[in-house]
């Protein structure tokens, strides 16, 4: 695999050493400051959910942290009031927080920062924002990152399927209305689909986003897939930051039960987790702050989005922790190939609400169990 996608497989690691127990920003009324330099010129300001996710928010911020620290930069990061309650104004506030304490560029996941980024970048067009997960504002000094989370999905939906599983389970953060969890699960579907094809079979796939509209744990969640598994899911992806934790808890009440993680490796995790769908989340940040401190800014990045998938080696499926017995991974290499060369091309469109059944409707091989 190419160089993106590799450093990101060893970043992951660094979970284990940084975890923290909980949403600790949940409740906050403040935005929450990192322990490290209280100026600092890189700075990530977080999505919802917890810095260490182990996820979405903590690979963003690890390829941050990486940067700084291999180019002896000043970094920091601030997690907005009020957690997954936070509104605009409290990501504008954790901003500005950013700007005082002299940041030089912003970091920050999540499609939910648009506006509060906006705002901040017009008022401030000297300092640089780097837009995970987000797209172009019209604005010089915003840029973005965007991944094909279809590709991802659909290697997960396919390994799964090829592995021996045939009742799967998909549970998505954003309620619906995050487009990168849509990808995911929509990719999922895809590569069930095809690899059941190629099989001659029909799997079922129970889907919901019924408790993820925060990215939360909860014990809904948990009751929910626990649920799945003992009227015979597999395995579920659990997609969406902390709700990882909710499949996990469900996963362990039943000694069969499997799991897909998301965004990075989480094998580590749990002996359950067969796979990940990952992106080079924290490479890809590397890169951007490389850009940028190579005054690449004005020629590459610019009101620019970078739209990183296979091909970028920025969607894949980890090899060095590979689990699986009847899917190898020889089996992974010649698909992969055939998404980085466009001979396969996972379809990226969903919904804006993508909380309903329709949109998936006519997908061969597969039936859909939908839960709103």
């Amino acid at each position: 695999m190419k160089k993106l996608l590799t450093s990101v497989l060893s970043l992951a690691m660094i979970a284990t050493m940084a975890g923290c127990g909980g949403d600790t920003a949940k409740n906050s009324t403040a935005t929450e400051t990192g322990s490290g330099k209280a100026t600092a010129e890189i700075a990530v300001v977080t999505d919802v959910g917890q810095l260490m996710d182990k996820g979405f928010n903590q690979g963003t911020y690890e390829g941050a942290v990486k940067y700084a620290e291999d180019h002896k930069l000043t970094h920091n990061y601030y997690q907005p009031a009020y957690g997954a309650d936070a509104t605009d104004n409290d990501r504008i506030d954790a901003m500005k927080q950013a700007i005082e304490n002299g940041a030089k560029i912003i970091v920050a996941p999540g499609f939910l920062q648009a506006k509060a980024m906006e705002t901040v970048a017009k008022e401030n067009p000297d300092v640089k924002f780097a837009f995970v997960d987000g797209w172009a504002l019209g604005l010089p000094n915003v840029t973005a990152i965007v991944y094909k989370e279809q590709e991802a999905g659909y290697f997960a939906g396919y390994a799964a399927v090829m592995e021996g599983y045939t009742k799967l389970g998909y549970t998505g953060g954003g309620g619906g209305a995050n487009p990168a969890c849509n990808r995911f699960g929509y990719g999922f579907v895809q590569g069930a689909s095809a690899a059941a094809k190629e099989k001659g079979i029909t799997v079922e796939i129970k889907y919901s986003y019924k408790y993820g509209s925060t990215f939360s744990a909860s014990t809904e969640l948990q009751t929910q897939i626990a649920g799945w598994y003992a009227s015979g899911t597999e395995v579920v992806f659990a997609c969406g930051g902390s709700m990882f934790q909710s499949v996990l808890s469900a996963a362990s009440e039943y000694e069969n039960a499997k799991i897909i993680g998301v965004d990075v490796d989480q094998s580590a995790e749990s002996s359950k987790v067969i796979t990940s769908a990952m992106k080079g989340l924290s490479a890809s940040v590397e890169r951007i702050l490389g850009q940028f401190y190579d005054d690449k800014w004005d020629s590459e990045l610019a009101d620019k989005a970078q739209n990183l998938g296979a091909a970028e080696g920025a969607t894949g499926l980890p090899e060095d922790t590979w689990s699986m017995k009847n899917f190898t991974v020889e089996q992974y290499k010649a698909l992969f190939k055939k998404v980085a060369d466009g001979e396969i091309v996972p379809d990226s469109k969903t919904p804006d609400d993508a909380n309903n059944a329709d949109w998936l409707k006519g997908i061969p091989n597969v039936t859909i169990d939908f839960e709103a």
